[in-house]
């Protein structure tokens, strides 16, 4: 992923809104990330979540998909206090930095 140690703040908080909206697994978070532009190995995401889960943003279950087993993420009350506050200062930032429309 170019300009990753910039990016990784965005994909941390792309995987904590989808966490706090319901469960998700690493497959598809790599899948959804693809779909707006990061591309993200299983050797970048997982690390990734597992720090988010031991500084307690995240929570996971084990589950069995057919044969094998799939770990599952959700955000803890933590990890969405912590949405609630990315948030705001993400809001804060956008008037900053997006481009002001000119008025006609």
């Amino acid at each position: 992923m170019e300009h990753q140690d910039l990016l990784a703040g965005f994909v941390r908080l792309h995987i904590l809104h989808h966490a706090a909206e319901s469960d998700l697994y690493g497959q598809w978070m790599i899948e959804e990330l693809g779909r707006h532009g990061y591309k993200l190995s299983a050797g970048t995401l997982y690390p990734m979540l597992h720090a988010m889960e031991r500084r307690g943003y995240l929570t996971s279950r084990t589950e069995r998909a057919g044969r094998s087993q799939r770990r599952i993420y959700r955000a803890t009350p933590l990890g969405v206090e912590a949405m609630t506050v990315a948030r705001e200062r993400m809001q804060e930032l956008f008037h900053e930095v997006l481009p002001k429309s000119d008025s006609v």
